[in-house]
């Protein structure tokens, strides 16, 4: 697969389509109004890029896709309703030829790869440049892979040693419906409200709490819920 690195970003002024060919439609899936609303002024600048619709729920994101038939979708991780890495893998079974973009606050290190083999073909974290997003978009539109060039870097190295090369953190080890489960727990709900959410059994996410804790090396639900409080803050999550 090949792979745009940020240092390489598009600079805005560059446009990939013959003057008066369609725009490439974006479709926004964010669940902050401030963060949609710079998103839609960014690709306003561009000649040849057009917001169709958005969404802050997966539910909205899936109705408004479908509606508008957008040529990308860029989509946050963290959404009101679940986890944006589940709609990843919703729109990559409805409508594997939709490239999706993440965009997130999340660590890449912990989250690039998993959104890869969810369907992704970009993912770029909230602090990096515009310039980022506008080269990202264009680059999965020609049909390639958008990751900056540090978590390029780290996910070549991991192929060269194997994926079960050291280093990885504890939370590295989860599996995706687990960090869901950690990430709820850090929110401060309650796992009937997490059963309910995910559309799971009690005993399920009970189950999943146990996994956690024994991946994590912790010894009871005080120690999880202070480590699932903690990595909520670091990793900055309203």
């Amino acid at each position: 697969m090949t792979t745009t690195r940020g240092s390489d970003a598009v600079l805005p002024s560059l446009n990939i389509r013959t003057p008066g060919s369609p725009q490439i439609k974006v479709f926004i899936v964010d669940d902050h109004p401030v963060v949609r609303q710079g998103l839609n002024l960014l690709l306003s600048m561009e000649a040849d890029m057009v917001c169709c619709g958005e969404a802050e729920t997966i539910l909205e994101a899936l109705r408004g896709i479908e509606a508008t038939r957008p040529d990308v979708a860029v989509v946050d991780l963290s959404l009101r309703d679940a986890s944006g890495l589940e709609l990843v893998k919703d729109l990559h079974a409805s409508r594997p030829e939709l490239p999706v973009v993440v965009l997130s606050m999340h660590d890449e290190t912990l989250y690039a790869e998993r959104v890869l083999k969810a369907g992704a073909k970009a993912y770029l974290m909230k602090d990096e440049a515009q310039e980022a997003i506008l080269a990202a978009i264009r680059k999965v539109m020609a049909g390639g892979i958008y990751l900056s060039e540090r978590m390029s870097g780290r996910l070549l190295s991991l192929f060269v040693q194997g994926s079960n090369a050291p280093g990885n953190s504890p939370i590295g080890q989860l599996s995706d419906r687990e960090i869901e489960v950690f990430e709820w727990i850090g929110r401060g709900i309650t796992t009937r409200e997490i059963a309910g959410k995910l559309n799971l059994s009690i005993k399920t996410v009970e189950a999943h709490r146990e996994h956690i804790k024994k991946k994590m090396k912790l010894s009871d639900a005080t120690q999880l819920l202070q480590h699932a409080i903690h990595w909520i803050q670091n990793e900055g999550q309203s």
